[in-house]
């Protein structure tokens, strides 16, 4: 169990990736913690060790299949306790990394793992997302927007779009729905300026559910009138 060989194996056969020591002891510290935090407060469902390396971890790199990264910001949209913005940032760190989070316990355990490994440039905000895409020092400002199992396709482009420049690029981590989601989404993308660049099949190590990121381009500005107020996009969906 402390060898992360599910990860390891894991990031090497699918994004052909070495973790370094030093990678592999945060990532080590990161479960245990999580595991530990996971007593006091509900922040994973999830407390199988082999499962938290493959669900959580090895699944949030697999981000990587869908963009380069570089030293340009990222952010992570309700990423409870830190997935997927934390385990890339632990292996990629050069990227400036905004964790939004809604929960304040969830963005509490985001801070500590952040101070506790010294990861840097990292901004964690307590928020809703539509008051994020509405405040103009995060409208517009990340090339890449992320998010995982948050809300319904088209719900999360009101979501993500807004915070993205002309060329950004959306990164939704979905499960075995995703194609049907893509295609409710349509009047979404046409509204919000989003064109479906492609959707990557992830199939993770010792996980029967079929994983796809659907992997969107920002080609045209957003209206300023979204995202709408909190609440609204989850009631009334484009």
């Amino acid at each position: 169990m402390n060898e992360l060989n599910v990860l390891q194996e894991g990031t090497s056969s699918l994004i052909s990736l070495k973790l370094s020591t030093a990678q592999l002891d945060a990532f080590r510290w990161y479960r245990d913690e999580l595991l530990e935090w996971n007593k006091r407060f509900n922040l994973t469902a999830i407390t199988d060790p082999f499962l938290i390396e493959s669900k959580h971890f090895l699944d949030s790199l697999t981000c990587l299949l869908a963009f380069k990264p570089g030293p340009g910001k990222l952010i992570d949209v309700g990423t409870g306790a830190g997935f997927p913005g934390l385990p890339l940032k632990i292996v990629c760190p050069q990227i400036r990394l905004t964790l939004v989070e809604a929960t304040e316990k969830k963005a509490a355990f985001c801070r500590h793992v952040v101070d506790s490994l010294g990861l840097e440039k990292v901004e964690v905000v307590h928020a809703r997302a539509e008051d994020l895409g509405q405040n103009e020092q995060y409208r517009g400002q990340f090339q890449v927007a992320l998010a995982r199992a948050v809300a319904p396709l088209p719900v999360l482009l009101e979501y993500l779009l807004p915070l993205l420049p002309m060329g950004g690029r959306v990164v939704a981590q979905k499960g075995e729905t995703a194609p049907v989601e893509t295609q409710s989404a349509e009047r979404a993308l046409n509204i919000l300026g989003g064109s479906v660049g492609k959707l990557v099949q992830v199939d993770l190590p010792r996980v029967v559910e079929r994983r796809y990121l659907v992997v969107v381009d920002k080609i045209s500005e957003t209206p300023q009138k979204y995202p709408r107020r909190p609440g609204i996009p989850t009631k009334r969906p484009l």
